[in-house]
């Protein structure tokens, strides 16, 4: 268990009463980290204080998406506020690229599980429509309403919307692909992860693809940092909800990206949770991002001659 090997109990334990708490521990408490050092690596928006502009620049840009777009808006997937989506569609001239029914990429927003909204990553969708492919935008209840794993389970419940409800948007339902950056790349690897599926009886194949951007994939070092202190992360969320942990059996091909320039636990992660996907006899392509932040990592998905979206173009054509 991570909490045994790690000492993720000890820790926790005393990360519950925060900043006091935290300054009085000492020595390591993650792996090589010491308190101060974990907090550093997990402050995103401390280590690029200019992450507004991109916030800013994706609202505004996305705000214009949905203004010129086909988009059906505030689609509800479950019963609280947070399980909405918005789905956008292909003209027919998109549509006729591609023979047969449309391939549906479903993307679900970062934000430490915490913040940011589907709305704000709409601009991704235009690169995805000329194509022919529709793009769907989650959202799901953030903390403190929902813990991590009722947020899982919400993803989960909204792709198997998407699949039930497809014939009424011509949709393929067996070509469903879903994507997610930072927190989102989190929830995009739970979902390749078919486990899930046989509660909504679904196929375990349901889901053809997967693409992580800047991903989460061990959730200890997360509620060992200060932002414990929001998202009151449990033992049990840890393992149960941990892609590292939970790496499948069987699963679709896995695209996964990370910045250059972000942290050195972010790039680390994602190392570890590939070298984990790939024993198991698992397809993961690895995309460079040389030069990217956590933050510009994002843009790269809607960038139309950038490595990345041509990984997962070809992925969903596969």
């Amino acid at each position: 268990m991570i909490w045994q090997d790690l000492g993720f109990a000890r820790g926790l334990a005393s990360n519950a009463k925060g900043e006091e708490k935290r300054g009085a521990m000492s020595g390591k408490v993650f792996l090589e980290y010491d308190q101060v050092q974990l907090d550093r690596e997990m402050n995103l928006r401390g280590r690029w204080p200019e992450h507004q502009s991109y916030f800013d620049r994706w609202a505004a840009d996305s705000l214009h998406v949905r203004k010129t777009y086909n988009c059906h808006s505030d689609l509800a997937y479950g019963d609280t506020p947070g399980q909405k989506l918005d789905l956008f569609l292909p003209g027919g001239e998109e549509r006729a690229q591609r023979p047969g029914k449309t391939p549906l990429l479903a993307f679900i927003h970062g934000g430490y599980w915490k913040s940011l909204d589907k709305g704000d990553f709409s601009y991704l969708a235009p690169a995805y429509l000329e194509r022919g492919i529709a793009f769907a935008s989650l959202n799901y209840d953030l903390s403190p309403k929902a813990d991590i794993g009722e947020m899982v389970a919400q993803v989960h419940r909204g792709l198997a919307w998407l699949v039930r409800r497809a014939g009424e948007y011509d949709l393929d339902p067996s070509g469903l692909y879903v994507a997610g950056h930072s927190a989102g790349g989190h929830l995009a690897a739970m979902a390749v992860n078919p486990a899930w599926t046989a509660a909504y009886d679904l196929s375990p194949e349901v889901i053809k693809g997967g693409c992580s951007v800047s991903g989460v994939y061990d959730l200890a070092p997360v509620a060992l940092s200060f932002q414990q202190e929001e998202l009151q992360i449990a033992p049990r969320v840890v393992e149960s909800f941990s892609p590292l942990t939970n790496v499948p059996a069987a699963a679709a091909p896995l695209i996964c990206a990370v910045g250059s320039d972000e942290t050195a636990e972010f790039i680390r992660q994602q190392g570890v949770y590939v070298e984990a996907w790939r024993q198991k006899g698992l397809s993961c392509q690895v995309i460079d991002l040389p030069g990217d932040n956590h933050f510009s990592a994002a843009d790269r998905l809607g960038e139309r001659d950038h490595p990345l979206y041509l990984a997962l173009l070809e992925l969903t054509s596969s």
